[in-house]
């Protein structure tokens, strides 16, 4: 009889946003649908960021891209949002701070 088992290797730890980030996260995009300027969204865990994408169309590249770092949560904040180029919109160790970006400008897409 074999000594051996057969056991299961166990994924990499992804990161993920909480239920408590999740909620101020879905009630920007709720007033971005509102707004016309949102249609769809998408969710992201790698083993070092998760993304929360969204979207002008289901189609296309994300406008709007919430992330959340881990690694960089001593250094520059573990929450960042990136606009439609890959641009820096804020970044910040507190996501409903991170998130005001969005309270604090009027978003229009160009052509």
């Amino acid at each position: 009889m074999s000594d051996t088992f057969s056991r299961k290797i166990a994924p990499d730890p992804k990161v993920a946003f909480q239920k408590a980030e999740m909620q101020p996260i879905l009630d920007v995009y709720g007033r971005l649908v509102v707004a016309g300027e949102a249609r769809d969204y998408a969710i992201g865990m790698e083993r070092d960021v998760a993304i929360f994408a969204i979207f002008r169309r289901h189609a296309e590249n994300p406008t709007w891209r919430i992330e959340k770092e881990p690694a960089l949560a001593n250094r520059q904040g573990q929450y960042a949002v990136y606009g439609s180029a890959g641009q820096i919109l804020r970044r910040g160790r507190e996501l409903k701070q991170v998130l005001r970006v969005f309270d604090t400008r009027r978003f229009t897409v160009i052509k």
